[in-house]
């Protein structure tokens, strides 16, 4: 599940960060903020890509680079809000 999280937010960047750009090399773990992929407004959209497209509720502490910094800090996160959200409703 982690890979098509990467997938789909790696699509979101390219289109609305890098303009379609394919040909830059996003690495799971290149900081998105130290690359200045994404800045303080980029994070906002983000947030609300991820809350919208994966049906997660980010609270405004866990708006931090410890989760959102990264294809796989995103990945990690969405996959752990996904699976608690999964046993809370089982």
């Amino acid at each position: 599940m982690a890979d098509s999280i990467k997938d789909t937010v790696r699509a979101f960047i390219v289109e609305n960060f890098l303009f379609g750009d394919t040909s830059f090399q996003l690495g799971d773990d290149a900081s998105l903020i130290e690359n200045d992929i994404i800045d303080s407004t980029g994070v906002l959209e983000l947030v609300a890509f991820v809350e919208e497209r994966f049906g997660v509720t980010m609270a405004d502490a866990e708006i931090v680079p410890a989760n959102l910094d990264s294809l796989n800090r995103i990945a990690a996160f969405v996959s752990a809000r996904t699976d608690k959200k999964a046993s809370l409703t089982a």
